[in-house]
């Protein structure tokens, strides 16, 4: 209406006016702390729809001289603990200079009913800003990520003030106005979470991806050289710090939980992969006569890692190179360390679920779900590396046993006396076992040594038999093709039996396989087993203990 249009430029003008006399009417009250002055002053701002005006006016005028005194950025960085102490002055503000707003809009506890003006909210509206906006201005470097561990304890001791600063709000409604305010929203959004993050990733994995070829390397990179871990390997070592690592208290934020779970995850996946890649590696040549060394890897990069974003498509393939090998010892280090890691994987849960309440996830049985996974996924990676053990130790041990063939050659025509002990191979053959009994005996586990043992035992003795049945079948063959000559010539040229008249070298050679035999089998129950639950065993016995009563039968 054109008489409004007229009437609007003295309205502004009437409200500029009142609202100049408010301002000054309002610095009175709060310098004098008046409390009647203040209530009136404020009531009128709500009659003329100005609040968020008087707001401003306490924020630019009684909160932002405060502020610059408080936020130096020099005495912050000079300070050991500068960033504590300022949000600490930080805090006194609202007690000591805004207990009187609090009281008449409602925000302090002792405020009556009667007299409280409501639609206000000094700490959302007033200070919070003014405190975030020196916070950015004056303290910019309080949000760099490049230096992880500063920026955790920054990170950690601004949003523990955060928490304080909420607990000054008056009410529950006061505290979801904070957390809706633009500036709230600001300075969280201030802080670069994901690149503090990846600066983690690359620590975790790389520190890892390194350990994993390590372990692969030639001595120490074998065994720890420090005391204090409970595996044997760097690798496993490094798994398993890595997963504290985590969720320690140096590095662990609540809104990074997901990112450090499915870090968790895949940290166990990529040791489930290094377990395989050790697996299908090739035992090295190694003097079963010495104490064995880890081998020289041949290559420094892992197939798999876990940084899956890098190109890793350089450099040869790898069907163009053979596998590096890997020591007997290492084998046993790879197989205790991922029984012990396994049987650690159930405290995994129970040192990440208290973070994970701390953010409110409750579904616990998802995240035992994951990790039981990931142990099922080691879990497969057993049967292979115990197959690999065994093969090892039964082809160390048959080394020696596969000596019985020379057992004809020592006796025939030597006139050597009648055997009455076992040959020296057999000790030589149980050096592998006695070894892993007694040099590995505080990391494995038993029931882990007596399996390895039966595996590696019957695998022998399979072999074993097989050679002694030859030599048994040869010295049969030879002596009744001894016995055809000899009636053929009817003049024994060359007399089986010694020149004492007594056993014969066939006898000698049947009774001195037997007493190998026996002597095998007793070395195997002093090892703690029992000679039935090694395949063939029997059957081996069986086999020596005709051929003795053979030659005991002939020599009587």
């Amino acid at each position: 209406m054109p008489l409004l249009d007229k009437v609007r430029p003295r309205i502004a003008g009437i409200t500029a006016m009142l609202q100049q006399s408010l301002e000054g009417l309002l610095l009175e009250g709060l310098q004098t702390s008046n409390v009647d002055i203040i209530r009136h002053c404020l009531r009128t701002y709500a009659t003329i729809d100005k609040t968020r005006d008087a707001e401003a006016l306490v924020g630019q005028v009684l909160v932002k001289p405060y502020i610059d005194e408080v936020i130096v950025e020099q005495y912050v960085q000079s300070h050991p603990n500068g960033l504590q102490a300022m949000y600490n002055k930080l805090l006194e503000f609202v007690p000591h200079h805004c207990r009187l707003l609090r009281e008449v809009t409602g925000g302090a506890i002792s405020s009556e009913k009667a007299d409280i003006v409501p639609g206000y909210d000094f700490l959302v509206n007033s200070v919070w800003p003014e405190i975030v906006h020196g916070l950015e201005e004056k303290l910019p470097s309080l949000f760099n990520p490049g230096n992880p561990d500063v920026f955790h304890e920054k990170y950690t001791t601004s949003m523990d003030f955060v928490r304080k600063f909420e607990r000054q709000c008056g009410s529950q409604a006061s505290v979801k106005r904070l957390r809706s305010h633009p500036s709230y929203h600001s300075f969280n959004n201030k802080w670069n979470l994901p690149v503090y993050f990846q600066i983690r990733f690359r620590e975790i994995a790389g520190a890892l991806e390194e350990a994993l070829s390590d372990t692969l390397e030639e001595a120490p990179g074998t065994k720890l050289a420090f005391a204090g871990s409970s595996y044997c390997l760097l690798a496993t070592h490094m798994v398993w710090m890595s997963l504290l690592k985590c969720w320690s208290d140096q590095m662990f934020l609540p809104l990074l939980a997901h990112r450090l779970w499915k870090l968790s995850l895949q940290i166990l996946a990529r040791y489930s992969v290094f377990i395989g890649e050790v697996s299908v590696r090739p035992i090295s040549c190694e003097n079963t006569k010495e104490s064995k060394k880890s081998v020289p890897a041949g290559k420094k990069e892992s197939s798999v890692s876990l940084n899956s974003g890098e190109d890793q498509g350089n450099g040869s393939s790898p069907e163009s190179q053979p596998l590096p090998s890997v020591s007997s010892t290492q084998l046993v280090y790879v197989a205790a360390d991922l029984d012990k890691l396994q049987d650690q994987i159930p405290g995994i849960l129970e040192m990440i679920k208290p973070k994970l309440e701390m953010i409110g996830f409750k579904n616990v049985s998802c995240i035992a779900g994951a990790l039981e996974d990931s142990k099922t996924s080691l879990s497969a990676c057993v049967p292979t590396l115990n197959n690999r053990i065994i093969q090892d130790l039964s082809e160390s041990s048959f080394t020696y046993l596969k000596s019985a063939l020379e057992v004809p050659r020592l006796y025939r025509r030597t006139n050597k006396e009648v055997p009455t002990k076992a040959s020296p191979y057999v000790d030589s053959a149980l050096k592998p076992f006695y070894r892993l009994q007694n040099e590995y005996k505080d990391i494995l586990k038993q029931p882990m040594v007596h399996q390895w043992l039966e595996g590696a035992l019957s695998e022998s003795t399979q072999k074993y038999y097989e050679t002694v049945s030859d030599v048994l079948s040869s010295v049969k063959k030879m002596e009744e093709s001894l016995k055809r000559l000899k009636q053929a010539r009817r003049n024994v040229t060359s007399n089986p039996v010694g020149t004492n008249g007594g056993m014969s070298d066939d006898n000698k050679i049947r009774l001195q396989l037997a007493l190998d035999v026996e002597y095998f089998g007793e070395q195997i129950r002093k090892m703690g087993l029992e000679t039935s639950s090694i395949k063939s065993f029997s059957a081996l016995t069986e086999l020596v203990l005709n051929a003795k009563d053979q030659a005991t039968a002939e020599q009587s």
